[in-house]
């Protein structure tokens, strides 16, 4: 099929599809761990590569390959590099174009398991990292230096939806040489193609949207080939490698992934307006409404404003932690917990769950109150989202 015929939701349904000789219409799970070769010579040409085929499933299976080129064409990529989850997708993308001695800038609002990954795991390896403004791009230029070889952002931030610059950014990055990965999580493709406006490098955690129901982990990495050799080898040696079987429920996720995408936006916007008229929220996070600080640059890069809200509860005796976990347990229907991207909305208080583990003046400078509140808008009827957490406000 020649993807550049097709829309979207079409390749989100039937690219990447190879039918087995007995001719399924869904595509098939091949739960092996390994493949079995037509001779020794065969064998030989598939271990250097040679000849293209199945050798091993810790880095080819034709489960995981279906799901990486119809994730890859949704992308517009070259290549996509399925991982074991999204955590793992980055440090894919981190071992595999990264040497002792190299420097990242980043963005200072980042998820806190990426902050940890890169100060107390990374750093250890010799590679330093420099945080910046997600939103100012000439902090972006004046963090290079002579050994920096890659940007890292999220587009929108992790939780106060901050929009940065892709295409400005990545003018920055290739005058000095080094690559932008864009997190692309809380988008997907359907809204948001990095790809496109200059990035590099597209990172995903598919446990989220991709999915969709919250069943499985797993992580992407995509590009061009010669971007992702390095990521391959890391993979191919190291193993944080995608499973047939979530591979397999990636593909049945990516098939409604469209219809998911817009529903989760409405009622996100839907949410948001609410949230902004309540007279104990004190400030409303939110891309699609036009008191957004990024709105217009928001409603360029992206189809629509997305599915995550965050606000900040009013403060009140005993602090704003106090007054955010207060509506947080007040709730019934909504699921306390720090996932995202399911047809349930979530619910959770970034300071003490995703962010806990950074330190208070990391959390400062990336904007998490105590106070602060993130949802990730579900399915449900937005009504019922409202009346659940009127109890608490």
């Amino acid at each position: 099929m020649n993807e550049q015929d097709y829309q979207p939701e079409t390749l989100a349904v039937r690219a990447g599809t190879v039918r087995s000789q007995f001719g399924e219409h869904s595509e098939a799970m091949f739960l092996t761990s390994s493949f079995v070769f037509e001779s020794a010579a065969q064998a030989a040409a598939r271990f250097i590569g040679e000849q293209p085929g199945n050798i091993y499933s810790r880095f080819t299976n034709p489960s995981v390959t279906m799901f990486e080129e119809r994730l890859a064409a949704l992308e517009g990529a070259e290549q996509c590099i399925a991982t074991a989850s999204g955590m793992a997708a980055i440090l894919a993308c981190v071992m595999g174009v990264l040497k002792a001695g190299d420097h990242i800038v980043a963005s200072v609002s980042l998820f806190g398991s990426t902050v940890n990954l890169f100060n107390n795991v990374i750093r250890k390896f010799g590679v330093e990292t420099t945080y910046v403004s997600a939103t100012d791009v000439a902090e972006w230029q004046a963090a290079v230096r002579p050994d920096t070889r890659l940007f890292f952002l999220e587009t929108p931030s992790n939780p106060l939806t901050e929009i940065s610059d892709i295409a400005a950014i990545a003018v920055v990055a290739k005058s000095c040489g080094a690559l932008l990965a864009v997190d692309n999580c809380f988008c997907t493709p359907i809204l948001q193609r990095p790809l496109d406006m200059g990035a590099d490098i597209v990172i995903h955690s598919a446990t989220k949207y991709i999915d969709g129901q919250g069943r499985v982990l797993g992580g992407a990495v995509l590009g061009n080939r010669k971007n992702l050799e390095g990521v391959y080898a890391f993979l191919r040696t190291t193993g944080p490698t995608m499973s047939a079987f979530n591979a397999w429920i990636f593909l049945k996720g990516l098939e409604t992934l469209k219809l998911r995408m817009d529903a989760h936006s409405a009622n996100a916007l839907e949410l948001a307006t609410w949230l902004e008229a309540q007279p104990n929220v004190a400030r409303v996070f939110y891309p699609g409404l036009p008191s957004h600080p990024q709105h217009e640059l928001a409603m360029r890069q992206q189809k629509t404003g997305g599915g995550i809200v965050s606000f900040e509860v009013a403060s009140s005796p005993g602090g704003g932690k106090e007054a955010a976990w207060r509506v947080i347990d007040a709730t019934r229907m909504l699921s306390i917990t720090a996932n995202l991207g399911d047809t349930r909305t979530t619910i959770c208080h970034s300071a003490s769950t995703t962010h806990a583990r950074i330190s208070p003046e990391a959390r400062a400078a990336a904007g998490i109150t105590d106070g602060l509140i993130r949802i990730a808008v579900g399915l449900e009827a937005v009504v019922d989202i409202q009346n659940d957490l009127a109890r608490g406000l």
